[in-house]
């Protein structure tokens, strides 16, 4: 009764602008947090992943598309290897239907062996330099 129509109008006014605001805040809130605890994590697996599986090479075990496990005996190009399944037994297979690499082989022999130490000695980490153990 006392307050007048200028001033009804003028609240109604500002509380829709925050009603609008409010309202979307906690969606963009909601999308932030699954953003970084889902979304941006299972990016970064799936690109160690694809990593992976693109550095397969000669004699890595390998486990493929269907479950069965083989040893690659050729990588023929940057998309096809060849598999080795059982004796006398290989398949081509694309390399992005393999489902995982088990175990990788050791560098390539022609690369000269690492001293370990001048000495001849065993390496300390600082912790157990620090406690006297060895590593």
């Amino acid at each position: 009764m006392f307050i007048s129509t200028a001033y009804a109008q003028e609240q109604a006014a500002g509380a829709a602008g925050d009603g609008l605001l409010g309202m979307f805040l906690p969606l963009i809130l909601i999308f932030a947090i699954f953003y970084f605890l889902l979304i941006r994590p299972q990016q970064k697996r799936q690109k160690a992943h694809q990593a992976k599986l693109a550095a397969a090479r000669r004699g890595d075990k390998v486990v493929l598309g269907a479950g069965i496990l083989g040893t690659v005996t050729k990588v023929q190009d940057e998309n096809e290897i060849l598999v080795k399944i059982a004796e006398n037994v290989e398949v081509k297979v694309l390399k992005h239907t393999l489902m995982d690499v088990v175990s990788k082989t050791e560098p390539a022999k022609d690369a000269p062996p690492q001293p370990a130490n001048e000495s001849g000695e065993e390496k300390k980490s600082l912790i157990g330099t620090l406690f006297g153990k060895k590593k």
